[in-house]
């Protein structure tokens, strides 16, 4: 195994080798690697995967740059730890991203490239705000900036093919509402911008606007596509073969027409010079912009579709609560069965993660899971988006803490869920520390506010308790949740540096979905993250405003065995009974055995 692990970070610095030799032949200085596909997606399919092909750091976040000699990785603070370890060897410096003395990548691009030099990538993996600012970069430094082509062409010669797997509508009942609204929907916000051709590049909204799903990137129903609206069509630039003869008909029933995926690439030249165009910047790609044609008009907002995808209608709403009880049954058997097996001594982080898939694909609706599994016992809980594999995992013994998050994708939505489970006798440090997080969960849960408060506003209330014992975490606290589509969805989010994250800001509107995930980890310890995820609701209206709280979808009991109750205020003990309560009365009867229903009883008891 140490052998065999030589090799492969031997095999990554051969890697960057091969790619600085391209980059002198074409007098390139610096290539940047990001973590992107052609639509500026979250997560990317295999042929996208050039930053982990080329560093070995497998983290969904980071830009790889290399320049004549060296190479830097830059992720944030959920992946630190793991960086640290995929980088050994590879000869690629880590770059902490917001810590202290650690320049941002435009910042080290700006003090490091020399006047005259060379800035290079792939231009379809770049959005248009980028592609902008690098270019002003370069003309300031009287360099160049070389985006026409990918430098791993030539080097990638296994390199996985396009994905291409088959799409599938989904029916009105799940959704609510038809394609057809939607697209009449973004037509009235294009006339407020005076708008007559709207560029749709990102693959969540797509799908969202046309009722269909795919499996393109895995976790993420989507299909890799773009869409042109004008006033009188709809362009969709799918792959030939994903769409069925079937779906081509339904479609064209909303006045859709179907065209090569990569055909929008030399259409766009085509644009009416008069056209003013709809796009947002942080999104399209910036060999897309251009291309267009240097006479038109481009209005840049963000797409109409992302608030409107946003905002679950009545139907969605009440077809989460189902998807949510359903999880919630899988989520709990899960839970017996890890703490009876675990004293057996046959549980590794791996084999649970699969359990937990097995209990939610026993429901028919469940289509897949919504993201990779995280199961970390231990120590390995500290990083907090390890994931294990069948080769390299820890084996979960009977004390301390066990950490799974996980979620499904259902006809009936997303779900996303973590539980800390005490899977042995706890240390009165892990308790404390388990329940300043769980206080902080359940603050946020309880929130009321005036409409137009943004999740920056409510972020104290998870992170109070942590921050008055000297403690805090790393990453958001809140993300949006997508129906049957991307686990992370924006534009709203809940974290108080809305710098770097600027949905903070946006309003929590009704319909929306989030999460509510305070943590807390120590390297080389454990971890500690309770997740439930939040719907936001209209309360009452008055003469000081209309009012909103948070109705909690996610149905699984917290560990009772891990929670200090005088920790807890009044009002906090009085919410997680009351939450307790609620979870055995919905779930107690979906449950098939006795000693299942038995184990549901007592981590539903009341806590004194």
């Amino acid at each position: 195994e140490a052998r065999e692990e030589v090799f492969n970070m031997s095999e990554n610095r051969e890697r960057i080798l091969k790619l600085q030799e391209k980059m002198q032949e074409l007098n390139i200085d610096m290539y940047l690697v990001p973590t992107a596909d052609f639509h500026q997606s979250e997560y990317v399919g295999d042929y996208f995967k050039a930053r982990k092909w080329l560093s070995g750091f497998s983290g969904s976040a980071g830009t790889l740059l290399v320049t004549d000699d060296q190479a830097y990785l830059w992720t944030d603070g959920r992946y630190f730890i793991q960086a640290a370890k995929e980088l050994e060897d590879t000869g690629v410096t880590l770059m902490k991203m917001r810590e202290p003395g650690v320049p941002t990548v435009d910042e080290f691009l700006e003090m490091n490239l020399a006047k005259g030099s060379c800035l290079a990538c792939d231009g379809r993996v770049i959005s248009v705000s980028q592609g902008k600012a690098y270019k002003k970069m370069m003309e300031d430094k009287e360099g160049r900036f070389y985006c026409q082509e990918d430098l791993l062409d030539g080097i990638w010669n296994d390199r996985p093919e396009l994905s291409k797997e088959p799409a599938y509508l989904v029916d009105i009942k799940y959704v609510g509402t038809s394609r057809e609204e939607k697209i009449e929907m973004v037509r009235r916000a294009m006339k407020k911008y005076e708008a007559d051709v709207h560029i749709l590049s990102s693959l969540d909204d797509i799908a969202w606007l046309l009722n269909i799903r795919g499996n393109d990137i895995i976790y993420n129903p989507v299909v890799l596509s773009y869409v042109i609206v004008k006033a009188d069509e709809v362009i969709f630039y799918v792959q030939d073969g994903v769409v069925s003869d079937e779906i081509k008909n339904e479609l064209e029933k909303a006045g859709v027409v179907l065209r090569p995926y990569f055909a929008i690439y030399e259409e766009v030249k085509t644009l009416a010079k008069d056209s003013k165009i709809l796009l947002d910047e942080g999104v399209v790609n910036y060999t897309l912009f251009e291309n267009l044609p240097e006479e038109v008009t481009t209005v840049n907002a963000m797409n109409p579709t992302k608030p409107a995808k946003a905002m679950k209608n009545a139907v969605e709403m009440e077809n989460e609560r189902i998807a949510h009880i359903k999880d919630a049954r899988a989520m709990c058997r899960f839970i017996y069965w890890l703490k009876k097996t675990v004293p057996e001594g046959t549980v590794d982080e791996y084999n649970a993660a699969e359990k937990s898939r097995e209990f939610r694909e026993e429901d028919k609706d469940c289509l897949d899971l919504s993201f990779e599994t995280i199961c970390a016992y231990g120590s390995n809980a500290a990083m907090c988006h390890y994931a294990p594999s069948k080769e390299d995992c820890a084996k979960v013994e009977p004390k301390g803490f066990f950490l799974i998050d996980s979620g499904g994708q259902y006809w009936q939505g997303t779900t996303d869920i973590t539980r800390t489970i005490a899977v042995g006798p706890l240390s009165e440090e892990e308790k404390k520390h388990f329940t300043l997080v769980l206080k902080g969960n359940i603050r946020l849960a309880m929130a009321k506010f005036p409409y137009g408060v943004g999740g920056a506003h409510l972020d104290i209330l998870a992170r109070g308790a942590l921050w008055d014992a000297g403690l805090d975490f790393n990453h958001g606290t809140g993300h949006g949740v997508g129906y049957l589509l991307n686990v992370h969805e924006g534009p709203q989010n809940i974290n108080w540096n809305s710098g770097i994250r600027p949905g903070g800001m946006i309003p929590l509107e009704e319909g929306v979905l989030i999460s509510d995930e305070p943590g807390l980890y120590l390297e080389g310890k454990y971890g500690i993250r309770c997740e439930n995820l939040l719907m936001c609701k209209k309360a009452e209206k008055n003469d000081y405003a209309q009012f909103m709280n948070f109705e909690v979808v996610t149905l699984v009991p917290f560990e009772r065995e891990a929670i200090i109750p005088e920790l807890l205020g009044e009002t906090e003990l009085k919410w997680l009974n009351e939450y307790h309560k609620h979870v055995y009365e919905v779930v107690e009867p979906l449950l098939e055995n006795k000693e299942e229903k038995e184990w549901l009883k007592e981590a539903t008891a009341e806590i004194k």
